[in-house]
């Protein structure tokens, strides 16, 4: 067959009239046909790892004609090599079209019939290992190539196959898978959410039911960890149940979207038997935090998505494991992560490199390629390693750069998914296949906000289990292997990592809304979770790097919210008279302070009422306490002591509430103390009339006494003389 396609060819290059050009035109002829838009699409190869010599082994295809003209005079041939890769970055190379095609080639090929526009033409190889002389357990190469009358090379796709003989028996790579669930912030308060982004999202066929649907496929699979922001989880949560929309500054009061409610009791039972990473609530920008001087909120968002995770899945989550943004930290996030209780990080593998490059001389420290006998060759490191932290050591999980990338690929393109599960096969082989005894692990990680196809995922996650040079593992099983571990060069972390972070100017905006939210938290009594905590953490998003312009809107609307808040613990009477009257030169002064927020402890403040004269030498403010505990809905009164130094006159005092430590709390208030001379004259009049009711009283006694005379003696009753007797 083979013989008898290669016939075919030469007797079609001796025939076709396109062969006589002139010259100089050759070159332009393989243009033309390029710009023709000819396509080498890989439909089918298998099987995955061929273990025996006389295995057959068929890769399939098709030519796909995207253009407006027919295209004829090709011709199809497979190129491969009976020499496997001997370097992981060999095999990268080659894959990127980066390198000549390693000697000794052979060819089969055969006449393509002309394509018409828009047409396809089939194409397929069949052959076996023993035929192609695969003798060792490696990855080979393979190129179908498209050359035109004119030998020129007009489109190619390259290709592996990975051998490996049945007696060959090599140390088990443990692989550890880890998938990604994080979105971006949606709401800007506890129930209202700046769009319908979420519910498009979690649409059918959409990227978080993507997410759902690869959750559910792979259940039961072994050695999958899952990331997940708790902010997805506590938006599902609060999207279905009624909630309001901002729509043109004006809030859309909308029922409870079932749809989110399902998809969270969905992933809730999908992820049930993997382990749960969580990323601190709202996956905060670390490495920007710590380089702005907002070092506190690493830590409130570990705590936040402790609590939240919890409430949302049923089940506690890994908080003292951090993912990085794009796996890069240097070591001032580090030590901010350390002090928050994280002690391993995941990083990628230009964050944490090998000391000597791969590929590089032996006593050199170049990073030139390897071009001599005396360049040693390069393995893949184990992914354990430790870094130095302000809180001792810290565990750093180095992830698989080119692995990553085969996970999180995109396969959109046309046959691109059957490209990558090659690649994930040829990229683990070669791990395998380096001359290192000790049992390594390997970690695949795709990028953050990933929009997978749960096709592809499913497939390869199904295809590390069947592999036989791989062991899955979760993340939280990765140790230190026991073969020496190959030295690294430390935490790098260029300019360029600095400039990607959430800039300056916009977490200074962030930091102004925060220290009002702050306040709030500082006269709360409830010490769960503070009313903004959630908020700030959404607000340093990572979500946001490259587009803080549309998270303004955002920092608006919370710094809205924080200082509507505020207002609701304020001194009474202030919106009234500012005038306050203190009879005489001393007394009380009454002054209230109401709480408006609502029942129970998260409505429940404490502050401090901070009462201060303009003029002490003539008013002056006797000592008081001033600690007030309000319950929500409530008032509560104290009386200030004043005195005055003058008979009558009055003064200004200013009035702040205070946080326990002494903050201003809202907006302070003017009152005017009047003093009067009123209650002296009173005590003189008082003790006047007292005066005169004492004397009058007095007098009256007298009175009484002189009118008093002694009571006279009753007459003597003389006897009656007879009548007519001489005296």
């Amino acid at each position: 067959m083979i013989h008898k396609a290669a016939l075919l060819a030469l007797l079609a290059t001796l025939l076709m009239p396109a062969a006589v050009v002139l010259p100089g035109t050759a070159n332009a002829r393989a243009a033309s046909v390029n710009r023709a838009g000819l396509q080498v699409v890989l439909e089918a190869i298998g099987p995955d790892v061929p273990r025996d010599p006389t295995t057959e082994i068929k890769i399939s295809g098709s030519l796909v004609n995207t253009g407006s003209e027919p295209l004829t005079g090709l011709r199809i041939q497979m190129n491969y090599s009976s020499q496997p890769f001997t370097r992981r970055d060999e095999l990268t190379a080659y894959q990127a079209g980066q390198s000549p095609l390693p000697a000794p080639w052979c060819c089969q090929s055969y006449v393509q019939a002309p394509i018409a526009p828009a047409g396809k033409m089939p194409w397929e190889f069949v052959f076996t290992p023993e035929k192609l002389n695969f003798t060792r357990f490696g990855v080979y190469p393979v190129v179908i190539e498209v050359i035109d009358a004119l030998q020129q090379e007009v489109a190619a796709l390259r290709t592996t196959v990975t051998y490996m003989p049945r007696d060959v028996r090599v140390p088990r790579t443990r692989l550890a898978m880890v998938l990604p669930a994080v979105d971006q912030p949606r709401r800007s308060g506890d129930t209202v959410f700046a769009d319908e982004g979420l519910a498009a999202a979690m649409a059918s066929g959409k990227r978080l039911d993507d997410l759902l649907t690869i959750a559910r496929d792979t259940s039961s699979a072994k050695g999958l960890t899952w990331v997940v922001d708790p902010a997805l989880l506590d938006d599902a949560r609060a999207l279905g149940g009624p909630h309001a929309v901002r729509a043109k500054d004006r809030l859309q009061q909308r029922p409870a979207r079932t749809e989110a409610a399902r998809w969270l009791a969905g992933f809730r039972e999908a992820v049930a038997d993997h382990p749960v990473i969580a990323t601190p609530y709202g996956d905060p920008d670390v490495a920007a935090l710590a380089h702005n001087g907002v070092d506190d909120i690493t830590a409130t968002g570990i705590d936040a998505a402790r609590i939240v995770s919890r409430q949302t899945l049923g089940r506690d989550t890994i908080t003292d494991v951090n993912w990085p943004v794009d796996g890069l930290i240097d070591h001032d996030g580090l030590d901010l992560l350390a002090t928050g209780g994280v002690d391993t990080v995941l990083l990628a593998a230009p964050n944490l490199p090998p000391a000597t490059p791969p590929g590089t001389p032996v006593g050199t420290t170049g990073t030139s390629p390897a071009t001599s006998a005396g360049i040693a060759a390069a393995t893949t490191p184990d992914a354990w390693a430790t870094l130095d932290s302000v809180n001792g050591p810290i565990t750093a999980l180095v992830a698989d750069e080119p692995l990553s990338e085969t996970l999180g690929a995109d396969t959109s393109a046309s046959g691109a998914a059957l490209a990558g599960r090659r690649r994930f096969i040829a990229e683990t082989a070669m791990i395998a296949s380096e001359p290192v005894t000790a049992t390594r692990t390997v970690i695949a990680v795709p990028h953050r906000r990933w929009d997978p196809d749960p096709a592809y995922v499913t497939g390869l996650v199904r295809t590390a289990a069947t592999l036989p040079w791989l062991a899955p593992v979760t993340l939280d099983a990765v140790k230190r292997g026991k073969g020496a571990p190959i030295p690294r060069a430390g935490l790098t972390y260029t300019e360029q990592d600095r400039r990607l972070e959430l800039p300056k100017p916009y977490l200074s905006s962030v930091k102004k809304v925060g220290a009002r939210a702050d306040l709030t938290a500082a006269v709360t009594v409830a010490r769960d979770l503070d009313a903004f905590d959630l908020a700030m953490l959404r607000l340093t998003s990572s979500a946001w790097r490259g587009r803080t312009a549309a998270a303004t809107p955002y920092v608006q609307q919370v710094g809205e919210a924080v200082d509507g808040r505020i207002a609701l613990v304020t001194i009474t009477g202030s919106e009234q008279s500012r005038l306050r009257t203190l009879a005489g030169r001393d007394g009380d002064v009454p002054i209230s302070v109401r709480n408006q927020l609502g029942p129970g402890d998260a409505g429940r403040v404490v502050v401090r009422l901070r009462v201060t004269s303009a003029q002490p030498e003539l008013l002056r403010i006797e000592p008081y306490e001033d600690r007030l505990q309000i319950e929500g809905g409530q008032n509560e009164t104290i009386r200030i002591p004043m005195t005055s130094t003058t008979a009558s006159g009055q003064t200004t005092v200013k009035v702040q509430l205070t946080t326990e430590d002494g903050r201003a709390y809202g907006k302070p208030i003017e009152l005017t103390v009047r003093t009067t001379g009123y209650t002296a004259v009173a005590l003189a009049i008082v003790g006047a009339a007292l005066v005169v009711m004492l004397a009058a009283v007095v007098l009256r006694v007298l009175r009484r006494r002189g009118g008093r005379r002694p009571v006279a003696a009753p007459p003597v009753a003389r006897e009656r003389e007879p009548a007519g007797s001489e005296s």
